[in-house]
């Protein structure tokens, strides 16, 4: 990197903090409203039902369309604070023992067709995703386990009641996935018809999709955050390659790719845009997964999947994938540098972290041959997404190479990519990934319990399952932090059910006319576009 660009880059640091400083100024300025949002969404649209989809193609374009119960704050996205989107007032404490919730709704919310919107939308829209029928996929109910019934003693409020007290309720009910839906399309329509139409009470109307092309919304005048929104509408175009995107922000097509870019790409239109374009940085909640296939033999033996994460040089892949690819940290299975995290010194006593790599692939090796494996041959299943997913598993099959085994990789589009993982399970290993929203370790980690609903590995684990319900029943901070490093030892050293990668780190070049918008720790987190404005 020659000086002139390195100060450029230095520069980028300052210029996240300062571009949130700037954002905050902007903010108390008046708005402008009007124009038209053009950004780029990176990958295909699985379904359009939040309710059981986990990805940021979904969330970009859709989430505008919805309203949520409680949300984080816009303006400060990064804090672990909520606030009320269809809530009155500040969002609830737990009353009583702990274990009840009280919300009272706003009034006078219309969905888009133009049915009113009472408490009997919200329970509806939580029963599906807590209590689904037999056969309707709900990506998000095990971070619910501790809800024991929701009730509506009137049309404007809402009971949550728990099982047990628990710090992880409000950060999942306040996950952007949590669409709230109309009753009436639901009893009318059944549950799949989210998965292709909708209806909700958020900023912006859906005018339309064409599939792997784009989704266009229009402002809706009766949204309940009055004076918002302030866009006329927005467009998201649907680029899969990354080339695309970047190319399409540096010719101002696009003003903004909401998931994040590689360094380089960030060092490139910074030098070709100069003030015209803002960087926002931040550490970010998504990890890539290495998953086996405990179905297909010989990955039932944890001999074999151990190998699979001993071969694997964390350390060196940080420093070297750090500047090619949106991966940096390498951590455990919670958030890097949460109280509730692993320390450096503690991973480094789990297989796959230790810092004698020779002595880690040497006992992989060991374990292939014990297995009866050491010519062990078998196929990666890959997501067909630039950054960091191909990048992360062409270097992952060279780190398998180095103990002798023979792996190919398959790339597969975005849609089918999903019914591998769920319907077809017609995988040997997977990249697959753990991307949360609010950082909230305590349900962030329920991926790695077998009888998850988003664990796609195929295994039981009571020793795991147990491990979970103590940390969640637990209100104690050092017993959380306690049980949580058993739980990672169990689900990733000992019993090695998944292979953590890299963690990721967030990076948002985009047109500085964008206002309003501020990063956090997830792609998912304040999507909604209430709050975006255009300086042009």
């Amino acid at each position: 990197m020659n000086s002139v660009l390195l100060r450029k880059v230095v520069g980028i640091g300052i210029g996240a903090i300062a571009a949130v400083g700037l954002a905050a100024t902007a903010s108390a300025q008046t708005p402008k409203k009007g124009g038209i949002l053009e950004f780029v969404v990176p990958g295909g649209i699985p379904s359009f039902d939040a309710h059981r989809e986990t990805t940021y193609a979904m969330v970009h374009p859709t989430r505008p369309f919805y309203s949520l119960l409680i949300r984080v704050d816009p303006d400060n996205p990064s804090s672990p604070d909520f606030v009320c989107d269809l809530c009155v007032g500040d969002v609830p404490e737990a009353s009583g023992d702990g274990t009840e919730y009280v919300f009272k709704l706003v009034q006078g919310v219309k969905f888009h067709d133009g049915t009113p919107l009472t408490s009997a939308d919200v329970k509806a829209s939580f029963d599906k995703i807590i209590f689904p029928p037999e056969g309707t996929p709900s990506a998000r109910k095990s971070q619910f386990s501790q809800v024991e019934s929701i009730t509506t003693p009137d049309e404007n409020t809402i009971v949550f009641k728990l099982k047990y007290p628990s710090g992880a309720f409000l950060p999942a009910l306040a996950a952007p996935f949590n669409y709230i839906y109309s009753k009436k399309d639901l009893d009318t329509h059944g549950y799949d018809w989210h998965t292709k139409n909708i209806n909700g009470t958020g900023a912006f109307k859906f005018v339309e999709y064409q599939a792997g092309a784009f989704v266009r919304g229009e402002r809706y005048a009766d949204y309940h955050h009055k004076g918002k929104p302030y866009l006329d509408g927005f467009r998201s175009t649907i680029s899969a390659k990354l080339a695309v995107s970047v190319a399409a922000i540096r010719g101002d097509r696009a003003a903004i790719e909401f998931r994040g870019f590689p360094p380089k790409h960030r060092d490139d239109l910074v030098k070709a845009l100069g003030d015209k374009i803002t960087v926002q940085e931040s550490d970010w909640n998504c990890v890539l997964l290495a998953t086996p296939n405990q179905k297909v033999k010989p990955f039932d033996d944890p001999r074999v999947r151990q190998a699979l994460t001993l071969a694997v040089d964390r350390w060196g892949g940080s420093k070297y994938l750090s500047r090619i690819a949106i991966v940096k940290t390498v951590g455990g299975v919670a958030f890097p540098n949460h109280p509730l995290s692993a320390t450096q010194e503690e991973l480094e006593q789990m297989r796959g972290y230790w810092t004698d790599l020779d002595k880690s692939r040497a006992e992989a090796k060991r374990l292939l041959a014990d297995a009866g494996q050491s010519n062990l041959s078998f196929v990666l299943n890959n997501r067909g997404v630039d950054q960091p997913y191909k990048i992360v598993g062409t270097w992952l099959l060279d780190q398998w190479k180095k103990v002798g085994m023979n792996v190919t990789q398959r790339v597969q589009p975005t849609a089918p990519f999903y019914d591998t993982l769920r319907k077809k399970k017609d995988f040997d290993v997977s990249v697959e990934f753990n991307c949360q929203s609010v950082v909230n370790p305590l349900a962030d980690t329920t991926k790695f319990r077998g009888a998850s609903s988003d664990n796609y590995g195929q295994y039981e684990d009571a020793v795991l399952e147990d491990l979970f319900a103590k940390m969640n029943r637990s209100s104690d901070k050092a017993e959380q932090r306690k049980i949580m490093r058993e739980y990672e030892r169990r689900a990733i050293d000992e019993m090695a059910h998944i292979g953590v990668t890299l963690w990721w780190y967030k990076i948002n070049p985009h047109r500085s006319y964008v206002k309003g918008w501020k990063i956090s720790p997830s792609h998912y987190l304040n999507q909604h576009l209430d709050n975006v404005w255009l300086d042009k």
